[in-house]
């Protein structure tokens, strides 16, 4: 089955006809612009991710190793010279030609066979493996990028709200309805939030230069604000999800395919006990005898052989058996902490999830619809002298904060199914 796989999927939705060999880009790569979506950040990574490619060629290099191991060694041909000829009974030797094979003890073949299609195997999850961490990678940026953007937008309509505060107060004062004090913390206010959305468009070139790096493409190059994200998904239930983790995740699957190997390992070293057959076939090159009427003059002799080595250091043999027993213990316990480890980070990015999804429900339903019914109400006393400027600017305030952190909870909520789909192995 391993030697008959020539097309290898690289994404699993994604398909065969856009795998490349190589680290061009190919003519099919997806362009990014301003209607990409995150699908097609995906595909360009796969398509040119030298991390991933470097997976996938160790995992075709494991692939390459099972007919190695399965051949018999090479035959041997040996050539001798009678530098003096050796006088016979039918006449003098002149030379001599020799073939050999040898054949390993039964089963050894077939054994590293099944032990190289386990590792095989194994870099097969470690590619699928990569791979995920990929896509995890890209989607965090991804979404990083789309924060950013929305944070922006929203940072921008405070600042116009803010101005509008500040020519209101204006207005105000040389009405004699306002104070001096109230247009200078209209200014401050204001102030405050200009600096706050030039730090946020600082944070453009660092984002996109890891997504750019994820995406092997130049660290400078542009790429356009995320218009699109992937629609809202509810998640399976917990246990269905840590059922997932156990069957599907790539590295508990590599660790079973290397616990395999050492199994085989181990039947493969007590086989060293056993010897190795060696056949052969000789001719020797004899010439006439001098003396006439000889019965077989001349005659080549054909001689077959066979060769057994001697197993008998039987202190290497024990020792490679318990090296194999060793390395089968240390792979079932990496097994065991490993799947500790993924169902902790499991429970851990479920209960971050659960809060993203509280904390959204909250200031969408909740606390954001307060905060502009209070603006209003406040915003309007200001205007009729009833209310002072700086509880304008405090209601400002928390509208802003609760948007924003109603885009973070988002963000986290996003961010925290990438996780998961990578910890359990893949989309559900």
């Amino acid at each position: 089955m391993w030697l008959g796989i020539t097309i290898i999927t690289l994404i699993s939705f994604i398909s065969p006809n856009i795998l490349q060999s190589s680290g061009q880009s190919l003519a099919n790569d997806p362009v990014l612009n301003e209607d990409s979506t995150l699908f097609d950040y995906l595909t360009y990574a796969a398509l040119n991710n030298p991390g991933l490619e470097a997976a996938f060629n160790r995992w075709k290099a494991a692939l390459e190793k099972v007919s190695q191991v399965k051949s018999l060694p090479d035959p041997k041909f040996t050539y001798a010279y009678f530098i003096k000829n050796v006088e016979t009974r039918v006449g003098p030797q002149r030379e001599k030609f020799a073939i050999l094979q040898t054949f390993p003890w039964f089963s050894k073949l077939s054994l590293r066979g099944e032990a190289a299609v386990e590792l095989a195997r194994a870099r097969k999850e470690e590619y699928n493996a990569a791979k995920l961490r990929l896509f995890y990678a890209i989607k965090k940026a991804y979404y990083e990028y789309w924060y950013l953007a929305n944070a922006i937008s929203i940072t921008k309509k405070s600042v116009e709200l803010i101005s509008f505060f500040e020519a209101a107060a204006r207005s105000k004062y040389k009405t004699g309805k306002a104070s001096h004090a109230d247009i200078i913390k209209a200014q401050v206010e204001l102030g405050r939030m200009e600096d706050r959305l030039r730090a946020l468009h600082g944070l453009r070139a660092p984002i996109v230069s890891k997504l750019n790096a994820l995406l092997n493409r130049p660290y400078d190059l542009p790429l356009p604000w995320p218009r699109q994200i992937p629609e809202e998904k509810r998640l399976p239930s917990d246990k269905e999800l840590f059922a997932l983790l156990k069957e599907r995740n790539p590295e508990l699957k590599r660790l079973d395919f290397m616990v395999a190997k050492e199994s085989t390992e181990i039947e493969l070293a007590s086989k060293d006990y056993y010897p190795d057959i060696t056949l052969g076939l000789e001719y020797i090159d004899t010439e006439n005898a001098i003396t006439p009427g000889m019965t077989d003059r001349g005659k080549d002799p054909v001689i077959a052989k066979i060769t057994i080595n001697l197993p008998i250091w039987f202190g290497r043999y024990c020792a490679r058996e318990r090296e194999a027993r060793a390395r089968y213990t240390v792979r079932k316990k990496e097994r065991i902490e490993r799947e500790n480890r993924l169902v902790s980070d499991l429970k851990m990015a479920l209960y971050h999830f659960h809060d993203a999804e509280r904390k959204i429900n909250l200031y969408r339903e909740g606390l954001i619809p307060k905060a502009k019914q209070s603006l209003n109400v406040i915003q309007e006393a200001y205007s009729g002298g009833k209310a002072h400027f700086l509880d304008l600017i405090d209601a400002q305030r928390i509208l802003l904060e609760f948007k924003l952190s109603l885009e973070k909870s988002r963000r986290e909520r996003f961010k925290r199914i990438a996780e998961i789909e990578m910890l359990v192995g893949g989309l559900f």
